[in-house]
């Protein structure tokens, strides 16, 4: 098991309030991502549920029992930084086999959850390695391996892809995905790159300032955004927000539309704007264009189209897809 139940949960460092009081469900076996902004408080709330960060109020539960003043080592979790934290002198193997060894298991037993934890990790190959031997990639394979060995109620990543190149965030995000598949135990990670967050959770809690904004499957918060906040951070390339006449018009103080609900055409449409910069990515063409009393507009088009810089073109949004926000960013 591994559901987490946090009640009123606040932290304060001196007068400062990082996190004010939040409540938050965490299923066993879910697969949740914390996603904000830098600073808006995620790393702090993992760090209160790791128990590496003392609560100034509320509780902290793990399977209904309260471990809001219980040392880390008695939560039953294992974290994963973004630093891999490896001891550089040592094997993968004995990387891997370190808190076993701590917590005085059996040199039998020791080597069955090694080999087992490899074996899944596709490290098996690399157990006699040193991690100056090996890819970033592998070292963090390693760095989850010594979680997996531990058996523990939840997973905590914090920001783990964060060192990785851009082919091997891909992949990795692939892995750890899969892993929580295999393992169906919950875990919890956090990142800023809300492309993460869509591409793996069950479950991503938006924060900001260190209040949720929301909770919601991927798709959930993609199609009802419940505030501008989270409208124009989930979604890449973000939703384009207007303001002024256009949205007075459907009686709105802004309204949003992301980019594939903007239908393309060099003839006619509502808004006639100007092709600025266009960004060709293979499969999709988004477009930058200029639209004279609305702004800027992003609209995804087909990816072998081909717009000069200058062009003029029509923008029409799509009546069902347009989102509504009143004077204070609420969705209606």
């Amino acid at each position: 098991m591994g559901s987490i139940r946090l009640n009123k949960v606040s932290k304060s460092f001196g007068t400062t309030a990082v996190i004010p009081e939040i409540d938050l469900e965490i299923e066993d076996g879910e697969f949740v991502v914390f996603v904000g902004p830098s600073g808006c408080g995620k790393s702090t709330l993992l760090r209160l549920i790791a128990g590496l960060e003392d609560a100034s109020g509320g509780t902290i539960s793990i399977d209904g029992r309260d471990v809001t003043g219980a040392p880390p080592a008695r939560r039953g979790l294992a974290m994963v930084f973004q630093s891999y934290a490896l001891y550089p002198h040592m094997s993968v193997y004995n990387n891997i086999a370190f808190p076993l060894k701590m917590a005085g298991e059996d040199k039998a037993a020791i080597d069955r959850k090694v080999r087992a934890a490899a074996g899944t990790l596709n490290l098996t190959g690399y157990l006699d390695r040193r991690p100056g031997q090996l890819s970033g990639g592998q070292r963090q394979r390693v760095a989850i391996g010594r979680a997996i060995v531990r058996q523990p109620k939840a997973f905590l990543f914090d920001e783990p892809l964060s060192n990785l190149d851009a082919a091997l965030r891909g992949n990795m995000r692939l892995e750890i995905s899969e892993l929580h598949h295999q393992l169906k135990t919950t875990m919890i990670y956090v990142t800023h790159d809300q492309i993460e967050a869509m591409t793996m959770a069950d479950k991503i809690v938006v924060l900001n300032a260190g209040n949720i904004e929301q909770v919601g499957s991927p798709l959930e918060l993609y199609r009802n955004p419940r505030n501008l906040f989270v409208a124009g951070f989930i979604g890449s390339p973000r939703m384009n927000l207007i303001e002024g006449a256009e949205a007075e018009k459907l009686g709105a103080r802004t309204i949003g539309v992301r980019p594939e609900h903007l239908k393309l055409s060099t003839t006619e449409g509502r808004w006639k704007g100007t092709v600025g910069v266009a960004e060709h990515l293979g499969s999709d063409t988004f477009l930058h264009v200029h639209v004279d009393g609305v702004g800027q507009l992003t609209a995804r088009a087909d990816g072998e189209i081909v717009l000069d810089h200058g062009a003029t073109v029509h923008l029409t949004p799509d009546p069902d897809r347009l989102h509504k926000f009143d004077a204070n960013g609420k969705a209606f």
